[in-house]
């Protein structure tokens, strides 16, 4: 089975020892505080995100075909890119590819054409000038973006063929609520291709295997 649960849980966790072991040393209580309420505001964050559901399915039903896609995220996106592919690999069956977008001309680029959508991690901050840089790159080359990004945000819907908008979180959260409308495209993609996403083929759940 293709577990969502685990990345989402694996994160929480991550960012509660971050936090733990932040203020043994050196986070001071107010900055603790502030994540605590940025955690406890995630469930929230959540269900406003998979509110995507339908423009997802949307652009799952305009790529369904394709048989190789990119993801490039930077940052905390950039295991999110890495968590956006495999779940397409897992259930789709499509060749998909996660990468840091900042490397991205070290080697993706080169398979960028029609046929090949390129999914970008774009939330707001110090690196959104880069990636939008790195988007329009891809577009110069003719490559079909799809661009998940906070809302509200104008300047990367020029720019991109599809938008996929999610609420604005802290930066060290983004990958719990990108990651949702990337799992809900490898779930639409997998069901207009006819693949049973339930069952995937060859896949066994690391605790039943050595």
């Amino acid at each position: 089975m293709a577990s969502t649960k685990a990345f989402t849980s694996q994160c929480v966790v991550l960012a509660m020892l971050a936090l733990y072991f932040g203020r043994l040393r050196h986070l001071n209580f107010e900055a603790g505080m502030k994540i605590i309420r940025q955690l406890e505001e995630l469930p929230g964050k959540v269900e406003e995100a998979l509110q995507c559901h339908d423009a997802v399915r949307r652009v799952a039903a305009k790529y369904a075909d394709c048989d190789n896609f990119l993801y490039l995220g930077r940052q905390f996106n950039f295991p999110t890119a890495l968590e956006g592919a495999l779940k397409l690999k897992e259930i789709s069956y499509i060749h998909a590819e996660g990468y840091p977008a900042a490397e991205m001309k070290h080697g993706p680029i080169a398979l960028v054409d029609r046929r090949t959508p390129s999914v970008f991690l774009l939330p707001q901050g110090p690196v959104y000038d880069k990636v939008l840089a790195n988007l329009q790159e891809i577009k110069a080359r003719r490559g079909p973006v799809i661009a998940v990004v906070q809302q509200g945000d104008t300047a990367a819907a020029e720019l991109a063929d599809d938008v996929i908008e999610v609420p604005a979180v802290g930066d060290f959260l983004q990958p719990i609520v990108y990651i949702i409308p990337l799992q809900l495209l490898a779930y639409h993609i997998a069901l207009a291709r006819g693949c049973d996403v339930d069952k995937p083929r060859n896949l066994a759940k690391s605790v039943t295997v050595e």
